[in-house]
């Protein structure tokens, strides 16, 4: 079992939906020690990636109505996400299906914080917008400080 898993949410090609990779992929840099994990955000996968963490970090572009940029942190293992938080997803089975599921059969991580980083353009293209790689930095740090700071 990994003590501590990473899971970067998120498609490079769609703009703003790239923050859960890019946040993953600093996180690689700053947390050698860390398993860290890349995802499209398809439920039966994530399911399958965090069974071996007992404290995961998944992070995932949101688009709930708040300001882009807006950093959401929830504790999943603690109880449901609001349901319009992934609303954009893909995937008709996505991240919050999947921790809604797991939570039902009983296979929730012991620890599962979800940081949403609010996007404002999920066109095609590579780029963040300004405010999300400004909350990409913020999360970055937040996540070296939770998880150095529970060693």
């Amino acid at each position: 079992m990994h003590q501590v898993l990473i899971i970067g949410v998120g498609n490079e090609f769609r703009g703003d939906d790239a923050a859960g990779l890019v946040v993953a992929r600093h996180l690689q840099e700053r947390l050698p020690e860390v398993v860290v994990r890349e995802s499209p955000g398809e439920g039966a996968t994530l399911m399958e990636t965090w069974k071996d963490g007992a404290q995961v970090f998944l992070i995932d572009a949101v688009s709930s109505g708040s300001p882009a940029g807006t950093i959401h942190r929830l504790e999943a293992h603690t109880g449901p996400l609001p349901t319009t938080f992934f609303r954009y997803s893909t995937h008709a089975f996505g991240v919050a299906e999947a921790i809604e599921m797991a939570r039902v059969l009983g296979q929730l991580p012991p620890r599962l914080i979800v940081y949403g980083i609010e996007g404002a353009n999920y066109e095609a293209g590579v780029e963040l917008s300004p405010e999300v790689s400004q909350a990409v930095a913020q999360v970055v740090a937040r996540v070296v400080g939770e998880v150095v700071g529970a060693h």
